[in-house]
């Protein structure tokens, strides 16, 4: 029992020097808060077993921290999270009883409900459980200019090519009537099914549906001169390669990338916390234990709200087929959505934690799955 106690501490201070080191690799800290990391909690080092998941691009990082974090905890238990596949991927692979749980910034479709119950799941069916909170940035690549605010309106209009040269009366406008060199503005946009796409375009769909008429959806809507990259590597690297180019990428993957502010706030992991404490409201999707939310955009209008929120979620069945590896993706997901995971992710990604609140519900659903 002793050198078990032993091992153990060892192993939680290996995740508080991951989550130090973090602090000063990561792209874009946003100065999010931190907890201290206890060697109390739940003993993994029993486990043994592998958990195969995937999905969501934008949650990668923050499950390769987790990932590595928990295996300081758990050294038999080994965590393969393919995030190649975005969320309409692991959507995909989960309902066809391929992943043991995935990651995706959409709830799980009304079409993978019913294919979740009459597949993997059975009867007792899928839930969502959030994981991750960060938001979505605009990055732009615009020579000689370092700072930049854009209102929803004009994100709009640019999104869905109204607004076509940097010059624009609008843009102007949002910049206190100081122009902008003239210049094309090429859109880049997610190729594959997108969670991060989703989020995006619901926010302008909830926010502005005058200028945005396209309700939320994981593909991307305007067709025409818009630039299509896979994954929130590709769209990064698309705006960076190029000149007057903008896109919309989830906050951890903007690396050194020049972000607009959106209304005149600045993304922090206080600000986007805010969107989904006045914003978010639950909308379950039936099973019991689901922890779905929509965000009201029109509540995220304060000085303090960053107002494109990412809130991305772990799917799992509420009951498995395997009772051992139910006990394994529950343990992970217990780890994730714990203080000590999230405050892993908040050093090493700069995300925001999940209010305690959350992270309770999220534990008494995890209780309930077998």
């Amino acid at each position: 029992m002793k050198n078990s106690r032993t091992g153990r501490f060892a192993a939680v201070t290996l995740i508080g020097a991951l989550a130090l080191a973090g602090c000063a690799s990561t792209s874009g800290g946003s100065g999010a808060p931190t907890s201290s990391v206890s060697p109390t909690g739940p003993d993994y080092s029993s486990l043994t077993g592998t958990i195969t998941a995937g999905g969501s691009s934008a949650q990668g990082a923050a499950e390769d921290a987790w990932v590595a974090a928990f295996k300081a905890l758990a050294p038999g238990v080994t965590v393969n999270y393919d995030k190649s596949q975005g969320s309409g991927g692991g959507q995909t692979n989960f309902v066809a009883g391929t992943y043991d749980f995935a990651g995706s910034d959409a709830p799980l479709s009304a079409a993978n409900i019913a294919k979740a119950a009459s597949g993997p799941c059975g009867t007792g069916g899928a839930i969502n459980i959030p994981v991750y909170l960060d938001g979505e940035s605009i990055a732009y690549n615009l020579p000689g200019v370092t700072k930049l605010n854009l209102t929803t309106s004009t994100i709009a209009k640019i999104f869905s090519l109204k607004i076509k040269d940097w010059s624009d009366p609008a843009i102007t406008k949002d910049n206190g009537g100081t122009a902008l060199p003239a210049g094309p503005i090429t859109v880049v946009a997610r190729s594959d099914a997108s969670g991060t796409t989703f989020n995006f375009t619901s926010f302008l769909y909830g926010a502005d549906p005058t200028d945005w008429p396209y309700p939320g959806d994981t593909a991307f809507p305007v067709k025409g001169n818009v630039s299509l990259q896979q994954g929130s590597s590709g769209v990064a690297n698309a705006v960076g390669a190029g000149t007057g180019t903008i896109g919309y990428i989830d906050h951890s993957a903007i690396g050194k990338l020049t972000t607009a502010t959106v209304n005149g706030v600045s993304f922090s992991a206080d600000a986007v916390g805010k969107s989904l404490s006045t914003g978010g409201v639950p909308t379950p999707n039936g099973a019991s234990g689901d922890l779905s939310l929509k965000f009201d955009y029109s509540k995220m209008t304060g000085a303090d709200v960053y107002p494109i929120p990412l809130l991305s979620y772990a799917i799992i069945c509420n009951t498995f087929k395997d009772p051992a590896q139910a006990k394994l993706t529950k343990a992970y997901l217990g780890f994730v959505t714990s203080a000590t995971g999230q405050a892993v992710a908040a050093k090493n990604v700069g995300s925001a934690p999940l209010p305690a609140s959350t992270l309770q519900q999220a534990a008494s659903s995890l209780a309930n799955v077998k």
